[in-house]
């Protein structure tokens, strides 16, 4: 019979020790099937995301830097939230973690894509990126 173990802290880790150790002297055979999986990203950081998205828009939009300027010609469009998220952090989100929307993204993988992005900007634009929202900041 086919049982999970989820394993989140000390506790559950010897919990789940103690469990195959009793299993293994009890049948002298286990077969363990590893997943590792982070945590998705949570509400707060996804509120977070789109908090970046609109500092960031408006710090591309204050420096002169209109879409047209920093991806196409053809296009002329002051920077948005949406657009940001859209044209900046998706394809690099796509590229580091192979997950189209945020909502597939977890705990750990907007920090690097966040120092990604602003590396890029900064080193492309010599735009300063803002910094990632703390937990206590809402939108002005």
């Amino acid at each position: 019979m086919a049982e999970m173990l989820t394993i989140n802290s000390e506790i559950a880790l010897a919990q789940a020790q103690k469990q195959l150790a009793d299993l293994w002297r009890e049948n002298k055979y286990i077969e363990v099937d590893v997943r590792r999986k982070a945590k998705q990203r949570t509400l707060t950081q996804n509120r977070a995301l789109h908090l970046f998205c609109q500092w960031l828009a408006e710090t591309l939009n204050d420096a002169g830097y209109d879409m047209r300027r920093t991806l196409r010609q053809d296009v002329d469009l002051p920077w948005t939230q949406a657009a940001v998220k859209e044209h900046l952090w998706r394809p690099i989100q796509l590229a580091m973690t192979e997950k189209r929307s945020t909502t597939e993204i977890t705990t750990v993988e907007p920090t690097d894509i966040h120092a990604v992005l602003s590396r890029h900007l900064g080193s492309r634009l010599g735009i300063t990126c803002p910094d990632w929202p703390k937990r206590d900041q809402e939108a002005a």
